[in-house]
């Protein structure tokens, strides 16, 4: 793609879980919001998020988010924690508020394996919830 503007691609599932996932990349980010990584929702209470494996200039857990802190997953790598809440914007239940969380891998990497569950376990100790949607 070429300028594509905003927009999510990618396989997924109709219902989210803490399953490890294995993926393999050709990623060459163009731009300032380029993410290659998981991303997802949850219900009660609405939250949406991402484990960025790799991105392009920003990182978005660098500056105007609330830290929650790091994390060594069970692949080795060590993950930056943030949250945000974004007010009035559009989600997967329409316009609203909502919390986003964040995990960045420190090392950054186009292929491997990512356990879902090391994310949601660190994210639950901060309002993370367990009513899975999209993923």
């Amino acid at each position: 793609w070429n300028n594509p503007g905003d927009f999510v691609i990618g396989l997924g599932w109709s219902v989210g879980s803490a399953r490890s996932i294995t993926y393999s990349a050709q990623y060459s980010a163009a731009g300032s919001g380029s993410y290659l990584g998981i991303y997802g929702w949850v219900n009660s209470p609405q939250a949406e998020y991402y484990v960025v494996e790799s991105y392009g200039s920003f990182n978005p857990c660098s500056s105007g988010v609330t830290s929650l802190g790091s994390i060594t997953a069970s692949d080795g790598g060590s993950y930056q924690l943030c949250t945000d809440t974004r007010t009035n914007e559009p989600s997967i239940t329409g316009t609203s508020t909502f919390t986003q969380y964040w995990a960045v891998r420190q090392t950054q990497r186009t292929s491997g394996t990512i356990n879902m569950g090391d994310f949601f376990t660190a994210w639950a100790k901060h309002g993370f919830g367990s009513s899975y949607n999209f993923q």
